[in-house]
Protein backbone atom coordinates (compact mmCIF):
# COMPACT_ATOMS: atom_id res chain seq x y z
CA UNK A 1 0.00 0.00 0.00
CA UNK A 2 1.02 3.60 -0.51
CA UNK A 3 3.02 5.21 2.29
CA UNK A 4 1.24 8.20 3.89
CA UNK A 5 4.66 9.60 4.81
CA UNK A 6 5.26 10.07 1.09
CA UNK A 7 2.51 12.70 0.94
CA UNK A 8 3.54 16.33 0.66
CA UNK A 9 1.26 19.33 0.99
CA UNK A 10 1.47 22.43 -1.15
CA UNK A 11 -0.56 25.14 -2.78
CA UNK A 12 -2.28 23.95 -5.91
CA UNK A 13 -1.09 25.23 -9.27
CA UNK A 14 -2.81 25.65 -12.65
CA UNK A 15 -1.22 22.40 -13.86
CA UNK A 16 -3.17 20.56 -11.12
CA UNK A 17 -6.59 21.64 -12.34
CA UNK A 18 -7.47 18.47 -14.31
CA UNK A 19 -6.77 16.28 -11.29
CA UNK A 20 -8.59 18.68 -8.95
CA UNK A 21 -11.63 18.53 -11.23
CA UNK A 22 -11.54 14.72 -11.02
CA UNK A 23 -11.38 14.84 -7.22
CA UNK A 24 -14.32 17.25 -7.07
CA UNK A 25 -16.19 14.79 -9.28
CA UNK A 26 -15.65 12.12 -6.59
CA UNK A 27 -16.89 14.51 -3.92
CA UNK A 28 -19.94 15.71 -5.83
CA UNK A 29 -20.95 12.12 -6.51
CA UNK A 30 -21.51 11.88 -2.72
CA UNK A 31 -23.23 15.24 -2.26
CA UNK A 32 -26.81 15.47 -3.48
CA UNK A 33 -26.78 19.28 -3.69
CA UNK A 34 -24.20 19.45 -6.47
CA UNK A 35 -23.97 18.35 -10.07
CA UNK A 36 -20.78 17.07 -11.63
CA UNK A 37 -19.98 19.45 -14.49
CA UNK A 38 -16.23 19.37 -15.20
CA UNK A 39 -16.27 22.60 -17.23
CA UNK A 40 -17.94 24.47 -14.36
CA UNK A 41 -15.65 22.96 -11.77
CA UNK A 42 -12.60 23.90 -13.86
CA UNK A 43 -13.87 27.47 -14.20
CA UNK A 44 -14.39 27.71 -10.43
CA UNK A 45 -10.98 26.26 -9.63
CA UNK A 46 -9.25 28.67 -11.99
CA UNK A 47 -11.11 31.58 -10.39
CA UNK A 48 -9.97 30.43 -6.93
CA UNK A 49 -6.38 30.10 -8.12
CA UNK A 50 -6.51 33.68 -9.44
CA UNK A 51 -8.09 35.14 -6.29
CA UNK A 52 -5.88 36.77 -3.63
CA UNK A 53 -8.58 35.87 -1.08
CA UNK A 54 -8.53 32.13 -1.73
CA UNK A 55 -6.16 29.22 -1.41
CA UNK A 56 -6.32 25.69 -2.79
CA UNK A 57 -4.35 23.11 -0.87
CA UNK A 58 -3.14 19.97 -2.59
CA UNK A 59 -1.89 16.71 -1.10
CA UNK A 60 0.53 15.04 -3.50
CA UNK A 61 1.91 11.50 -3.54
CA UNK A 62 3.73 9.66 -6.29
CA UNK A 63 3.63 12.84 -8.40
CA UNK A 64 -0.18 12.90 -8.34
CA UNK A 65 -2.60 15.03 -6.39
CA UNK A 66 -4.46 12.66 -4.03
CA UNK A 67 -6.38 15.20 -1.97
CA UNK A 68 -7.50 18.80 -1.96
CA UNK A 69 -9.23 21.48 0.05
CA UNK A 70 -10.24 25.04 -0.83
CA UNK A 71 -10.50 27.95 1.57
CA UNK A 72 -11.53 31.50 0.89
CA UNK A 73 -12.15 34.62 2.91
CA UNK A 74 -15.43 36.37 3.49
CA UNK A 75 -16.16 39.31 5.77
CA UNK A 76 -18.30 38.39 8.75
CA UNK A 77 -20.27 41.08 10.53
CA UNK A 78 -20.71 38.75 13.52
CA UNK A 79 -16.93 38.31 13.75
CA UNK A 80 -16.16 41.91 12.85
CA UNK A 81 -13.69 40.85 10.17
CA UNK A 82 -12.50 37.98 8.02
CA UNK A 83 -13.95 34.50 8.24
CA UNK A 84 -12.74 31.47 6.30
CA UNK A 85 -15.04 29.34 4.16
CA UNK A 86 -13.69 25.85 3.59
CA UNK A 87 -15.03 23.79 0.69
CA UNK A 88 -14.14 20.82 -1.47
CA UNK A 89 -12.40 18.71 1.15
CA UNK A 90 -11.78 15.44 -0.66
CA UNK A 91 -9.20 12.68 -0.61
CA UNK A 92 -8.88 10.01 -3.30
CA UNK A 93 -10.59 6.80 -2.19
CA UNK A 94 -7.32 4.85 -2.16
CA UNK A 95 -5.72 7.38 0.19
CA UNK A 96 -8.53 7.86 2.73
CA UNK A 97 -7.96 6.99 6.36
CA UNK A 98 -4.30 8.04 6.31
CA UNK A 99 -4.65 11.49 7.92
CA UNK A 100 -4.59 13.44 4.67
CA UNK A 101 -8.01 15.06 5.16
CA UNK A 102 -7.06 16.07 8.70
CA UNK A 103 -3.80 17.59 7.46
CA UNK A 104 -5.58 19.48 4.67
CA UNK A 105 -8.09 20.93 7.16
CA UNK A 106 -5.32 21.90 9.56
CA UNK A 107 -3.51 23.73 6.77
CA UNK A 108 -6.70 25.44 5.58
CA UNK A 109 -7.37 26.63 9.14
CA UNK A 110 -3.78 27.88 9.45
CA UNK A 111 -4.06 29.78 6.15
CA UNK A 112 -7.33 31.41 7.24
CA UNK A 113 -5.78 32.35 10.59
CA UNK A 114 -2.75 33.84 8.81
CA UNK A 115 -5.16 36.02 6.80
CA UNK A 116 -6.73 37.39 9.98
CA UNK A 117 -9.78 35.10 10.13
CA UNK A 118 -11.18 34.42 13.58
CA UNK A 119 -13.55 31.65 12.43
CA UNK A 120 -13.77 29.01 9.74
CA UNK A 121 -16.94 27.41 8.51
CA UNK A 122 -17.91 24.79 5.98
CA UNK A 123 -20.90 23.11 4.43
CA UNK A 124 -21.39 19.36 4.38
CA UNK A 125 -24.13 17.20 2.92
CA UNK A 126 -26.46 16.22 5.77
CA UNK A 127 -26.60 12.65 4.42
CA UNK A 128 -22.82 12.22 4.23
CA UNK A 129 -22.44 10.63 7.66
CA UNK A 130 -18.77 9.70 7.23
CA UNK A 131 -17.92 13.34 6.47
CA UNK A 132 -20.01 14.64 9.37
CA UNK A 133 -18.32 12.17 11.73
CA UNK A 134 -14.91 13.20 10.38
CA UNK A 135 -15.61 16.90 10.99
CA UNK A 136 -17.04 16.24 14.47
CA UNK A 137 -13.86 14.36 15.33
CA UNK A 138 -11.86 17.43 14.33
CA UNK A 139 -13.78 19.76 16.65
CA UNK A 140 -16.37 21.07 14.20
CA UNK A 141 -19.86 21.58 15.59
CA UNK A 142 -23.28 21.94 14.00
CA UNK A 143 -24.84 25.36 14.33
CA UNK A 144 -28.53 26.24 14.38
CA UNK A 145 -28.02 28.00 11.04
CA UNK A 146 -29.15 26.35 7.80
CA UNK A 147 -27.83 26.97 4.34
CA UNK A 148 -30.24 28.35 1.75
CA UNK A 149 -29.36 29.07 -1.83
CA UNK A 150 -31.02 30.52 -4.87
CA UNK A 151 -29.85 30.25 -8.46
CA UNK A 152 -29.55 33.61 -10.18
CA UNK A 153 -30.35 34.07 -13.84
CA UNK A 154 -27.32 35.03 -15.87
Amino acid sequence: MDDPKAVRFRGAEPRDVPRLVALIGELFALETAFIVDPARQEKGLRALLASPNAHILAAEANNQVVGMCTVQLTVSTSEGGPSGLIEDVVVDRAWRGKGIGRALLDRAEAWARSQGASRVQLLADQHNTPALDFYAGRGWTLTPMVCLNKKLAR
